[in-house]
Order: C-alpha cells, then structure tokens, then sequence
C-alpha cells in the first residue's frame, strides 16, 4: 500500500526536488501537486528535467477540493515564507493528513509543530503529524555543532562562515540570483542577523540549557546554483581523536549524516541527502567542515526523511540519491 501525498506549491525549487524525490519513491503517490502560477500546465514544462518522468499535471482546484481527496495522508507546504501560516489559518486540515511545512513559518514549534530535524529528535517527529522542517543553514551547522552541545562543550562563543547556492533563494529573479550578477562574484548578506540563527540556537539549547554563547554567523552567496559549505569553529581542549570519536559516536544510528576522515568538498553532497563532516584541531580551536545540498538535506530529502520517519518507513526509502561526483 502506498502513501497518498500532496504538494502546495509545487512550481519552485523545493517543490520541483519533491517531486523528483517522490516520483520515484516505492512507497508514494502523487494525489496532486498546486500551483497557482502553473495551473492546468504539465508538470515538466517547468520542471523540463522531468520530461518523460511523469504526466501530472499542475492543479489549480481549490485548496478545499484537494484536501477533501479520499485517502489523503499527506501535504508538503513548500510556498514562500509567511504563506504556510496564512494557509493553515485559512484552511481546516483533518488530523489524518500530515503536514510538513518547508518555510520558517513553524520552526519555533508553535500550534503543535514538531521540529523537523531527525538527528536531533527522530522519536518525537514519529510521533507528530505537524512538521516545521529546518532550514537549509541551520541545518548544515547544527549538524556541525549537536555533538558537542550535547556533550556541554560549548563554552564559548561559536565562530561560522558559510556559503550557499543560489537556489538558497528561491526561484523567483531578484538581482542577486542572475547570472550576470553571480558569475564570477561573492557577497556576504545578514552577517550576524540570518533569520536561521533562531533555530540553530534552539536546537543547542534543547541539548545544553547552560549555552548562552554568541553564534558569529557570516553567510555568504556563492558562484554555484546548489550546495553548502559552513565552517564552523570554537575552542576545545581535547584531541582530534577524541573529537570524532564524539562525532562518530552521536551520528551512528543516523543514516544520512557521516564523518569523514578527509576534507569534503560540496560536489560529493550535491543531489544527496548526506550531511559530511569534517574535523581538524588547530591550535585549540576545533573546525568542523559540513556540507549539504541546501535542495535535498537542506529541503525537500529532509522533508522526505521526515515523513519516512511519521509514517514508519524505512528512513532512506526513496533517499539512495547519487552525486553528481564531477
């Protein structure tokens, strides 16, 4: 038996990776996907890599008509922020239909949302049926830090520089995702006030109540379209080894997040929901080296891994995604 699932939104970069996620996952069907924009237009003539994937169709029913579909398990909300929250207030869900909301709209864990990030609360999210998936940076660095706030090794502040893909945006054209602006081009944006420093700081607290520290966050844009590296450091008394035997040790029974013993570079995370780590010690200061897709672990495979986890399937069903390697 499949899961019958549908996507609002579905006309974006988040809604476009849910689909080629779930088109070819074993245990999903597609009951719809929405989009206002591309109402009655097949699907692949905006997302054209999916050109001979599938037949579906843009709907643009009325969102009342959808979730009234018979055996309807599950919804993706992955419209701009500020639009899930609007949508769920105008729009009376059943308690049998699961809710994963992409934006930021619900990470403060509000109105009976669960965080949506496995390595830190997997059996609270297979308990939920409201999900506030996490944001793409905040992903790529909490992943970084968990360990040690969970081991009360934070004691001071945390230092991070990290660069993103211009999909990290969204589709719509603003001067700082075209081309002719990104090519051959860096710029820091929200340094020290990125809306995803919330999240990170609640999560660190939820494992260590005593971290007050300062999280120094300098986000970068990158000359790429998809991809995060965070570099992450702070001071640590400990051996190297003792550092990723931490690690090693709090992500074993996590099948997406892995220690590396060599540097990582973002090509190997690319189309993949892996989180890679890396760590080295510097003369006292710990660096952990993380990189993700901000589209697949950063997004819509997260979104997947979570309702893999609610709906008690195998966490990587339809997750075994290649790189692009070179």
């Amino acid at each position: 038996m499949k899961l019958n699932v549908g996507i609002i939104g579905g006309a974006g970069y988040t809604g476009g990776e849910l689909l080629r996620i779930l088109i070819n996952h074993p245990f999903v069907d597609i009951a719809f996907t929405h989009s206002k924009s591309q109402a009655g237009k097949p699907v692949w003539t905006t997302h054209t890599d999916l050109l001979g994937d599938t037949d579906l169709t843009f709907s643009g029913d009325e969102i009342a008509t959808l979730l009234s579909k018979e055996g309807l398990d599950a919804i993706f909300l992955c419209s701009g922020h500020g639009a899930s929250a609007k949508f769920m207030a105008e729009n009376e869900i059943s308690d049998d239909i699961t809710v994963i909301d992409l934006s930021n709209d619900f990470r403060d864990e509000h109105d009976d949302f669960v965080y949506g990030l496995p390595e830190l609360q997997r059996e609270r999210i297979q308990e939920a049926t409201r999900i506030a998936n996490p944001g793409c940076f905040a992903t790529s660095i909490q992943l970084a830090l968990l360990p040690l706030a969970k081991a009360g090794l934070l004691r001071e502040a945390v230092q991070i520089s990290a660069v993103t893909g211009s999909t990290g945006a969204g589709q719509a054209l603003v001067p700082t995702t075209g081309f002719t602006w990104r090519n051959n081009n860096i710029s820091i944006y929200k340094a020290f006030t990125h809306q995803h420093l919330a999240e990170i700081r609640q999560s660190l607290t939820s494992l260590d109540p005593d971290f007050s520290h300062a999280i120094n966050f300098i986000p970068y844009r990158g000359d790429f379209t998809r991809g995060i590296m965070a570099n992450v450091y702070m001071p640590f008394s400990g051996t190297i080894e003792e550092a990723r035997e931490l690690y090693k040790s709090f992500y074993a029974n996590h099948p997406f997040t892995h220690v590396s013993e060599t540097p990582v570079d973002v090509k190997q995370v690319v189309n993949t929901n892996k989180c890679l780590l890396h760590l080295e010690l510097h003369d006292g200061q710990l660096l952990i080296t993380s990189v993700i897709d901000n589209l697949t672990k950063g997004a819509a495979g997260q979104a997947v891994q979570n309702m893999n986890l609610v709906f008690g399937l195998p966490e990587d069903a339809g997750l075994r995604l290649k790189s692009v390697a070179f």
